[in-house]
């Protein structure tokens, strides 16, 4: 190990400045308010914790800051921190034992559960980027010692002060059948365009800051291949939310057409933003500056770390929520219809049990094979994450289209909106014939309206979209999985076989 490393590795041990305490719901929510550039239908945003697009969404997010500062949850939210002695957010921690990964895992599916798996990108998704990055920081000290202990002093100060970052990884569709310097015009992607004695000047565009108006920090990176000549886009960097020059255009918000929580019972609440970073001369200090210029530090971070195994993995946790949550909200409309003992339903709800199952044992093989390396970091296992990842955009489909079968026309057959059900106009029709057998026709209103904005709405097209590229297109998974399965002990049986013959 470098020796600066091994030197900042121990200064961490050091008492550090941290909050007295945890962070709640009210303190991140004022921490909002701190001018960030969010523009949206043409205006800029004065306050996302007020704008209608954004208000709700700010408040779910703000109730995991809550669960994670409740004393009650402290033991699955929270570890000790090694250098301050408080307790911090477990998203932060670098597991060395399953027992640790277990615990990070269990943590993961407390704040997905808060959503029902409609937030993917909530504090727990880039802080396991970051600690991927702290747990090997020789791969950043590939580019000079000063850049490992950088990232290692970053990942502490985002697990001191119990900060939410997200990322921007992908550039822009714009030309993709040129790379990054060839584009016409060489400030399109983000890159460095100066560099000052006190750090470095940034400007372009990156995609995908999913979350990125509810976070506190960019991470502007590129996980696409770069190639000679494309050394000004080849950084890793972080950046204030609210920095001069940073500016955000979230895609239309989905809440701005939720009129109310009965009738948009997800979209209303849960719409985390996926955002478009535009970047216009930002500057970055050095000390915020972790790969500068290196190709192959800007590649290695994702695969010679465990920061896309430990990301993935977290990602792979709320997935699974999202799947119990679906499968659930199919067995309760089954009963709702009176349709949950007949045996091709039954045969359904089997298939798609099956294929969750899949989902949630892969994510505990992560686990439970997971390797130690010669730094007592523990990597979970790739096969099993670039496996279900594999599959992940094929069966995901056929788990909606099967939601989509038993539900029949319930999802549809439903009137215009709640307003239906308190009018002295409709009322009486709609509760006569719209109840259920098992309840009223309210309860049996709200049950569908839920099943629709999960499956059919807008927002509900947005996670099916998700899901099936947020690891990248399908055959970059699937190199993945192909580069890291085990071929060699594959072919020594088909060897064996012929040399028997």
């Amino acid at each position: 190990m470098n020796a600066n490393i091994r030197a900042v590795r121990v200064a961490a041990e050091a008492p550090a400045a941290a909050p007295a305490s945890m962070r709640t719901g009210e303190e991140y929510l004022r921490s909002l308010r701190d001018g960030r550039a969010v523009f949206v239908d043409g205006e800029r945003v004065a306050d996302v914790t007020t704008h209608p697009a954004f208000a709700a969404a700010a408040r779910s997010a703000a109730k995991l800051f809550d669960i994670a500062a409740d004393p009650a949850n402290a033991e699955r939210m929270t570890f000790t921190s090694p250098s301050s002695g408080k307790p911090v957010l477990r998203a932060y921690q670098i597991p060395r034992t399953h027992a640790d990964l277990r615990a990070r895992r269990l943590a993961s599916e407390m704040w997905s559960e808060a959503s029902f798996g409609m937030m993917g990108r909530t504090p727990d998704h880039v802080s396991s980027f970051f600690c991927g990055f702290a747990a090997v920081p020789e791969v950043f000290a590939a580019g000079g010692a000063e850049y490992g202990e950088r990232v290692v002093s970053f990942h502490e100060k985002l697990r001191e002060n119990h900060l939410w970052a997200t990322y921007a990884i992908v550039p822009p569709q714009i030309d993709r059948s040129k790379p990054a310097h060839r584009q016409s015009d060489p400030e399109l992607y983000a890159g460095v365009v100066k560099e000052t004695d006190g750090g470095i000047i940034v400007s372009g565009a990156q995609q995908l800051a999913t979350a990125g108006l509810y976070s506190d920090y960019l991470y502007l990176s590129c996980i696409h291949p770069l190639q000679p000549g494309d050394e000004n886009y080849a950084i890793g960097v972080a950046i204030p939310m609210n920095a001069p020059g940073l500016k955000l255009y979230p895609r239309r918000p989905f809440a701005l057409q939720a009129s109310n929580v009965f009738d948009h019972p997800l979209s209303s609440r849960f719409d985390e933003s996926d955002c478009f970073v535009v970047l216009d001369k930002v500057f970055v200090p050095w000390e915020e500056v972790f790969i500068y210029r290196n190709l192959e530090v800007c590649r290695d971070q994702w695969w010679k770390t465990p920061s896309h195994l430990y990301g993935n993995l977290q990602a792979q946790a709320r997935y699974a929520t999202k799947l119990r949550f679906l499968i659930g909200l199919a067995a309760k409309m089954n009963e709702t219809t009176g349709n949950a003992a007949l045996p091709p339903v039954m045969g359904q709800m089997g298939e798609l049990a099956a294929l969750i199952s899949i989902v949630e044992t892969m994510l505990e093989a992560q686990e439970t094979v997971a390797t130690v390396d010669a730094n007592g970091v523990l990597w979970p296992s790739r096969q099993a994450l670039y496996a279900v990842m594999a599959l992940q955009s094929e069966i995901n489909p056929r788990m909606i289209e099967i939601v989509r079968e038993l539900t029949g026309a319930a999802m549809i057959s439903l009137p215009s909106s709640q307003k239906d059900l308190d009018s002295p106009l409709t009322a009486p029709d709609i509760e006569r014939y719209m109840a259920s057998g098992t309840g009223s026709a309210r309860d049996r209103i709200k049950l569908m309206r839920l099943a629709w904005d999960f499956i059919g709405s807008e927002f509900g097209n947005r996670h099916q979209q998700y899901e099936k590229f947020y690891g990248g297109a399908s055959f970059i998974v699937k190199q993945n999985m192909f580069r890291n399965y085990d071929m060699k002990r594959a072919k020594a049986l088909v060897d064996g076989a012929l040399d028997i013959a």
